[in-house]
């Protein structure tokens, strides 16, 4: 049962750290650590952040070895100070607690099978054949479709849409807005006119998967498309059609990839990044923002888009470095042909 407040002691149980200052420091939320509050714990991880350090007025820090002598108050020093913020912080996590039931304006289809302790929101409407696993919840105004599965403790925020036989595996965050199962692009063109190819595959779902707002996954067109275990996808982001995402990659904002392309495990893709279809990615990559991914990558590492499209990022840095000399490059080139010109003419004569 959570509480008002901890002590630092409290927090720190169980965790790889060590506490530097007062163990029975009383700690009720958290803060940044420029804006500081007492009773308020702040994490330090990026540099740029150091020069609030001396005059923070949060109660405590989490921070690194080699910052803690800096620190003027109470401090937790550990390996990964960002992680060990994410534990601390839910312990202050104010999202309204679900209760059990089906609220009266839910609409349930027949021959479902939902475990007792699943929450279901107002308006809710849920087609045949369902099967929603314990502590599900389902806020208020999502869609289930006909033979859609959902695992213990996912939970969907208000208004996600999830189309016929998708399958959401354990521990699922679904933010709201979010469409799973709708067709992918599949149209012919026969005689000037576009044709709609029917998309009859489905979409698979692993355990710990996040899926931020307003994001579109759409089904397979024959086979499925499938999100494995512990994908962590940002808001407004679209996969297309038989789509594969290895475990544990984690994809920002605004990214694109198109049908038929796998990404491997462990990957980072930054925001606005776009992957042409039918393409295969290694595992262990990192993609920079905007890159425009137009060719497979079989090796780990890091890779942002050059002139003639996506390059190792070592490369890509080097032919940056080029164009922004061209200016001067330009300037000597014009130099050298005004002096050339002028020795030409001095011959001449």
């Amino acid at each position: 049962m959570k509480k008002s407040q901890y002590t630092l002691a409290e927090l720190a149980n169980g965790l790889d750290l060590t506490i530097q200052g007062d163990p029975q420091c009383i700690i009720r939320g958290v803060c940044t650590i420029q804006q500081g509050h007492e009773g308020c714990i702040a994490f330090l991880v990026n540099p740029l952040y150091k020069k609030y350090l001396p005059t923070t007025t949060a109660s405590a820090v989490i921070l690194l070895q080699e910052d803690a002598d800096n620190c003027p108050v109470n401090a937790l020093i550990a390996r990964d100070p960002y992680y060990i913020y994410a534990k601390i912080a839910a312990y202050f996590d104010d999202r309204p607690a679900s209760v059990s039931g089906i609220h009266p304006t839910a609409v349930i289809g027949q021959h479902c099978e939902i475990d007792p302790s699943v929450s279901i929101g107002a308006y809710c409407v849920i087609g045949d054949h369902v099967k929603l696993g314990a502590n599900v919840v389902m806020n208020a105004g999502c869609v289930v479709g006909d033979y859609t599965e959902l695992g213990e403790s996912s939970y969907l925020y208000a208004n996600v849409t999830l189309y016929h036989k998708v399958k959401i595996g354990k521990r699922v965050l679904i933010a709201s807005g979010t469409v799973i199962g709708s067709d992918g692009f599949g149209i012919a063109k026969n005689k000037g006119i576009w044709h709609k190819v029917p998309q009859l595959g489905r979409v698979m779902i692993g355990d710990d998967v996040e899926i931020g707002a307003n994001c579109a996954i759409d089904r397979g067109a024959i086979g499925d498309t499938v999100i494995e275990n512990g994908v962590k996808l940002d808001n407004l982001i679209q996969i297309g059609h038989n789509v594969r995402i290895g475990e544990n990659t984690a994809i920002a904002a605004f990214v694109g990839v198109s049908g038929s392309t796998e990404i491997g495990k462990n990957g980072l893709v930054g925001g606005q990044a776009g992957f042409s279809g039918h393409l295969t990615i290694a595992e262990n990559v990192v993609i920079t923002g905007g890159t425009a991914v137009t060719r497979s990558i079989r090796e780990p590492g890091i890779y942002s888009s050059g002139v003639g499209g996506v390059v190792s990022n070592s490369e890509w840095r080097k032919n940056s470095a080029r164009i922004n000399r061209l200016d001067k490059l330009i300037d000597r080139v014009k130099a050298l042909e005004t002096r050339l010109s002028e020795l030409t003419e001095s011959k001449e004569k």
